[in-house]
């Protein structure tokens, strides 16, 4: 069974920065994709970024030029870089990988922005 645990959610001022990773206990070399999704509360779960293997990454518009995703292969960690944080970043974001065919979940860290 592969464990993803994500770590470095907080509380931070709007227009603040923080830097999510996500342990995996597989290597994260051999994984089809890895990503980060959000959800805040009342909405649905939405994707945020991922990166896929070649190490090719893609944003959702609302963090585009913000946030940055990254992979450490040698630590198994993939990170999220979150820049000028807004109020609406406000979520639980969930860190989640594809090792074909089977997709795998973290258990979520809470990142709350200020205003």
């Amino acid at each position: 069974q592969v464990q993803l645990v994500e770590s470095g959610g907080g509380l931070v001022q709007a227009g603040g920065s923080l830097r999510l990773s996500c342990a995996a206990s597989r290597s994260v070399f051999s994984s089809n994709a890895m990503a980060w999704h959000r959800q805040a509360p009342g909405k649905q779960r939405e994707w945020v970024a991922s990166i896929i293997s070649g190490d090719a990454t893609n944003y959702a518009d609302s963090v585009k030029g913000r946030f940055t995703i990254s992979r450490d292969n040698a630590k198994n960690t993939v990170y999220l870089q979150m820049n000028s944080l807004k109020p609406e970043d406000t979520a639980v974001y969930y860190c989640n990988a594809v090792w074909a065919p089977h997709v795998y979940w973290g258990q979520g860290t809470q990142v709350t922005v200020s205003s």
